[in-house]
C-alpha cells in the first residue's frame, strides 16, 4: 500500500522547497492536511494535485 499522509519536512522534500512555503501552500488551501494528534500531516494526493499544476478547488 503507497502512503497516504505525510510530515510536512517531507512535503517540502518532495516538492523541492522550504518548510515556510509548504506552510504558505497549507494557509493557502493548496495542500490538504489531517491534524493526528499534535502532528499536521500532508495528503500525498494534494501533493500530487500540486504537482500536477491542478489546486484542491479544481478537484473537487
Amino acid at each position: 500500500m503507497d502512503p497516504v499522509l505525510c510530515s510536512i519536512a517531507d512535503a517540502a522534500r518532495l516538492l523541492g522547497i522550504g518548510k515556510t512555503k509548504t506552510y504558505e501552500l497549507i494557509d493557502a488551501g493548496q495542500l490538504a492536511t489531517v491534524a493526528i494528534g499534535v502532528r499536521r500531516m500532508v495528503t500525498v494526493e494534494s501533493i500530487k494535485r500540486l504537482a500536477k499544476g491542478t489546486g484542491l478547488d479544481e478537484a473537487a
